[in-house]
């Protein structure tokens, strides 16, 4: 079976048929039409029906399937999330189809952030890949997966870039910077919506956290975020803008508030940037009961107040709360709520559910009843081989010393390490309807790659944590992670015998996914103190160390740098996770990822982030009389390993910057090349990266921009020109008078395989 199942997706990837031929109903797939349609549909509709199409309702012990089609059979609810069986959403969509008056259909979402059963690495893995053809292939298949479930809807991407490795949702999204986060994004939304929607194996993406959530302060998680016009329209927004002109259909509305306006309250935000300046048509959507804390922030009074403000800055849906059903009927009688607010908020729902294909097919991502799968978690279902081959991509080595990587499958290896041969943590955060039983451990992985050849000891030396409090919160809502009852010394004791018996021993530690995700903040970074003094014995033991790394953020890893002879990043790598690390451990796969955030060497140098400002008094560590300039006096000031960065198992060499001229005229652009070869004896792929600096404008500019990077396959000893084409966009920023502008005078060209070591040009910009 799944032959047929992979060819079905070959060709449903392949054949993007328009609109009009992907649906069986007579309404054409024209905007024109669609208008017309919701026009006449809203004329048809009582206040209460309408309210009801604003409510997005998620199933779970508050609200349970009975009561809820009761609510459907009633006209009260207009979308369901958190249910991924077809005949579960079959029988909510036939409550619809037969018992309600206007039969309008309902829409399905879910949280598919990378991967719906086959689960891909965690976005911030998927980033350090750098590559567009990799994220369109897991977008591809993951709204394959999740439209064969039935789902219409997708609450991703995040394309919140988030500077502040405390914060726990950083392992859901892409990473530090602007320019690859809104390659990223787009690349997503375009692949998980294909050319439509509404077609059998696309979903809806829905645009998160909007806006600049990744910055809230201190990294707590639901906190403020305060910053000025320039850097939000510099650094922050265009993710967002780059999603929805890449065609999401819908935006997910952030919790935090923004310069004192939460968002969910942020008529600016909402309405005079997203729909005026935007021309955003989609849908807005807030997040889970973020109505109801709209009192909790302190610019509502009481629940019709908050209801009273969330609509009127333009919150069309309500996730996941009873505030538009209970309050807005009295809101409408009193004229505080005028009915044509009610209309656009419904006509934003309604337009979206004509772009999905409902309203010629309620059906359309179900089949029929009988091609259910008997099996929800058949392994038929999953894409192994191309989840192997995305983990691959994602990993970064950090460090090779003489070479330790990679590892011969003939050698007496000992692998140690509370993350080892754990099937729910190499998942990571949001591994939406993944079978924990059915992803790949490292343990499971590298006893594959050695079979029949060398020996592999096991010990899992350590628990994630020792803390109590770290243990009963990772396992408040589930039993996530087990703690083994044995004491720590007993662990180490087993650990050190078996990495005495080897020739090497591989440690596998980090953090457990539910470190790594929503309401996860940490004020610490380093690696728990169970595993550090797990690390230390094994160390002692004079045996080669490496650290394979499994982890949702950047962390603080001076002693690992140390002590490791190797270290390799592997993420939360997902279903494939194990035996896509023991491809690169054993050297079938050249690493070849490259760091999408800077890892700090403390916590007391955040925020760290390669693209800041220059400062008047700049530090320069080659000086002996330097006090006076903006350095911390008792460490180093740059970064453990800074963005961009990664190493491989073999060398490459960047040739310095030819410019296709000195010159660039007004709405011109000029080529920056470079020449890269592989010196090494093994073939590899790289990321080469271009970076731009304007030394000299209006205001401070960033000592360092992305602007462009190409991912290349070269053979041993091969070498290959790599050509970026620089315009005028390319230099723009929003100056003082928040005018996108690009302003005459010299820039600097920087051309490199990570954001520290490039070679360098200038032109002139006239």
């Amino acid at each position: 079976m799944k032959w047929i199942y992979s060819v079905s997706l070959a060709v449903s990837l392949a054949v993007q048929p328009a609109f009009a031929d992907t649906l069986k109903g007579s309404h054409p797939m024209t905007v024109q039409a669609r208008d017309a349609y919701v026009s006449q549909l809203l004329g048809k509709m009582t206040l209460d029906e309408k309210i009801g199409q604003m409510r997005l309702i998620s199933v779970g012990p508050g609200t349970p399937k009975e009561a809820i089609r009761d609510m459907i059979q009633h006209g009260q609810v207009g979308a369901i999330f958190n249910t991924v069986t077809r005949p579960d959403i079959r029988a909510m969509q036939d409550q619809v189809m037969q018992l309600s008056r206007l039969k309008i259909p309902l829409f399905f979402a879910f949280d598919v952030v990378h991967g719906q059963r086959t689960i891909f690495p965690i976005p911030l893995g998927l980033a350090s890949s750098w590559d567009l053809e990799a994220i369109g292939e897991v977008g591809r298949i993951s709204a394959y997966e999740a439209a064969d479930d039935g789902l219409n809807m997708t609450w991703a991407p995040m394309v919140d870039v988030n500077r502040e490795p405390r914060w726990g949702r950083g392992s859901e999204g892409f990473g530090e910077d602007t320019f690859l986060t809104s390659q990223l994004g787009s690349a997503m939304v375009k692949a998980m919506q294909g050319s439509s929607p509404a077609d059998r194996y696309s979903v809806m993406t829905s645009v998160k956290h909007f806006a600049a959530y990744g910055a809230v302060e201190g990294g707590r998680e639901y906190n403020t975020v305060d910053m000025s016009p320039q850097r939000l329209a510099q650094d922050y927004l265009p993710p967002y803008k780059a999603s929805l002109d890449a065609g999401s259909g819908g935006v997910m509305v952030a919790l935090n508030s923004l310069n004192g306006t939460p968002a969910t309250a942020d008529s600016w935000l909402l309405k005079d940037l997203l729909r005026d300046r935007w021309q955003f048509k989609g849908i807005t959507v807030s997040d889970h009961g973020a109505i109801k804390e709209l009192i909790n922030h302190g610019v509502a009074s009481d629940p019709q107040d908050a209801v009273r403000v969330a609509l009127k800055s333009g919150i069309d849906m309500s996730m996941s709360d009873e505030y538009y059903s209970k309050y807005l009927p009295a809101l409408v009688k009193s004229g505080a709520v005028s009915m044509s607010e009610i209309d656009d908020a419904v006509r934003h729902v309604l337009n979206v559910k004509y772009d999905m294909g409902l309203f010629n097919d309620p059906y359309q991502h179900l089949g029929p009843q009988e091609s259910d799968p008997q099996d929800t978690n058949a392994e038929s279902r999953l894409h192994r081989a191309e989840a192997r081959d995305v983990a691959r991509k994602s990993m970064v080595l950090l460090k090779n010393w003489h070479d330790t990587l990679p590892l011969s499958r003939e050698a007496t290896v000992a692998l140690v390490g509370p993350l080892a041969d754990s099937q729910r943590d190499i998942m990571g955060s949001w591994s939406a309807a993944g079978s924990v039983k059915q992803s790949v451990t490292l343990l499971q992985g590298m006893q594959s790659a050695m079979a029949g050849k060398g020996t592999l000891l096991y010990a899992k030396g350590a628990n994630t944590s020792d803390n109590k409090g770290i243990q009963d919160f990772l396992n408040l809502y589930e039993p996530a992670v087990s703690v083994d009852p044995r004491t720590p010394q007993q662990m180490i004791d087993e650990a050190v015998a078996q990495a005495q018996k080897a020739d090497v021993v591989v440690a596998a530690v980090g953090e457990a996914q539910g470190m790594a995700h929503e309401a996860s903040s940490r004020t610490e970074l380093a690696i728990p103190a169970s595993q550090q003094k797990l690390l230390a014995a094994l160390k002692a033991t004079g045996k080669p160390l490496v650290i394979v790394l499994m982890n949702g953020r950047a962390l603080t890893l001076v002693n690992e740098d140390r002590m490791a002879d190797s270290l390799l990043e592997t993420w939360f790598s997902g279903t494939e996770g194990g035996n896509a690390i023991a491809d690169v451990l054993f050297g079938d796969y050249n690493p070849s990822g490259k760091l999408p955030v800077t890892f700090p060497r403390s916590v007391g140098q955040i925020p760290i982030y390669y693209n800041h400002l220059p400062t008047g008094r700049p530090y320069d560590p080659e000086k002996k009389f330097n006090k006076y300039t903006s350095h911390y006096f008792d460490s180093v000031n740059g970064p453990l390993y800074p963005f961009g960065y990664g190493l491989s198992y073999t060398r490459f060499t960047v040739s310095p910057v030819t410019l296709s001229a000195t010159s660039m005229p007004r709405n011109g652009s000029i080529e920056a090349s470079v020449t890269v070869t592989n010196s090494g004896q093994r073939d590899g792929a790289t990321v080469v990266q271009l970076y731009l600096n304007d030394p000299v404008a209006s205001i401070s500019r960033p000592v360092q921009e992305l602007r462009g990077f190409q991912r290349i396959m070269l053979k041993a000893g091969e070498s290959q020109t790599v050509r970026f084409n620089i315009d005028v966009e390319a230099l723009k920023f929003w100056n003082q008078r928040m005018q996108h502008v690009a302003e005459p005078g010299k820039f600097n060209v920087m051309i490199g395989l990570d954001s520290v070591r490039t070679q360098n040009a200038q032109f002139d910009y006239l």
